[in-house]
This record gives C-alpha cells, structure tokens and sequence, in this order.
C-alpha cells in the first residue's frame, strides 16, 4: 500500500494560478506497482469527479473537458505528481485529492475514481471571483 500526502492548496482570485503536488510513499515494491497518478476534486454538495490523470510509464494522460488548456498534470518520477493549474475559475473551487491505481486500464477510464485504491486527506483549493 502507498500513502500520498497532497500540497499546494491556497485562495487564489480568479484568473490566477496554483501548482498542486502529491507525494507517494510506500515500499518500493508498491510504487513500482502504481500504473496511473490522478487528481480529482469535489466541491461542497457534488460528487467527486476526476480532473486529470497521467499514465507514469507512458505518454498517457486524461483530462476533463472542464479543465482542458488550462491545467497540466506532470510528474518527475513516480514519487512525485504536480497539477498545474493556470487561469482558474470559480467553479474550480474544491477539494483536490491524489489518487494511484494499479489497474492496467485505457484512457477513458482513467477519470473514474473507482479505479483507484489509494487516496491521500485532499487539499482545498479556492478560487474567488
């Protein structure tokens, strides 16, 4: 099993920007073993839904419509996952969760929280107009 500790969360206006990271820990065996790093978000009242989420071996990656053009998701190895998140909007405002996965599935699942086992405590993100 693998922990993962979100950061990065603030009040932000609109417009402005926010970089999320998420940090995984765990024996190695476990980290090798993850196939996807997600971000979600849910805001007060609403289901949780998926935002972006990256395949880390591969090129990988799914966004939500919602976000497209405006947020980026990236790692620098598989212990570390960042979501950039430029020109922010209002309805962006959440809480953001990572989430890993060991499934082997297709990118059109890849936004589907029940494909992930692992979630960090989240981090809020608010974003005013």
């Amino acid at each position: 099993q693998v922990q993962l500790v979100e950061s990065g969360g603030g009040s932000v206006q609109a417009g402005g920007s926010l970089r999320l990271s998420c940090a995984v820990s765990g024996s190695t065996y476990s980290i090798y073993s993850i196939q996807w790093v997600g971000w979600f978000r849910q805001a007060p009242g609403k289901e949780r839904e998926g935002v972006a989420s990256h395949y880390i071996r591969g090129d990988h990656t799914a966004y939500a419509d919602s976000v497209k053009g405006r947020f980026t998701i990236s790692q620098d190895n598989a212990r570390n996952t960042y979501l950039q998140m430029n020109s922010l909007k209002p309805e962006d405002t959440a809480m953001y969760y990572c989430a890993s996965s060991y499934l082997s599935m297709s990118v059109s699942m890849a936004l589907a929280d029940k494909q992930y086992n692992s979630w960090g405590q989240g981090t809020q993100v608010t974003v005013s107009s």
